[in-house]
């Protein structure tokens, strides 16, 4: 089944919008990181993660917070969107558990998954900033 979910070379470092499936705006900037490079560097040095912005890692099972200086929000997806895991509040020099059934982690500021209530089984939806 083809992933709904932007990746790989051609989407690295672009911009996208995601939504809940009822249409609740996540994120308005959420940066993919497909590349080696991207992934491996994900949000090290970031001081502070603004509303609507966030990271979106592909290929991702897991994630590690080591040398983070801030907490973050995280959902394992699936290739077709659905939330697979959710971790509120991930705090610097924490991990994650692996899950295999994911195929991208969204990193978030902390409280987004809260307060848009997203839970294991969700749906979320990607739109490409241009084409908003």
């Amino acid at each position: 089944m083809k992933s709904i979910i932007p990746h790989g070379s051609s989407h690295n470092g672009e911009r996208w919008h995601v939504r809940t499936e009822a249409g609740a705006p996540i994120g308005t900037s959420i940066r993919v990181a497909s590349g080696f490079g991207s992934r491996l560097r994900g949000l090290l040095g970031a001081r502070v993660l603004t509303e609507g912005h966030g990271l979106l890692l592909v290929p991702c099972q897991s994630i590690h917070m080591f040398f983070m200086s801030i907490a973050l929000d995280v959902a394992f997806l699936d290739a077709q969107g659905r939330v697979v895991a959710v971790y509120a509040g991930l705090k610097p020099w924490r991990l994650s558990r692996l899950h295999p059934e994911a195929f991208a982690a969204l990193e978030l500021p902390v409280g987004t998954l809260e307060k848009y209530q997203v839970k294991k089984g969700d749906r979320l939806v990607f739109a490409s900033s241009t084409t908003e």
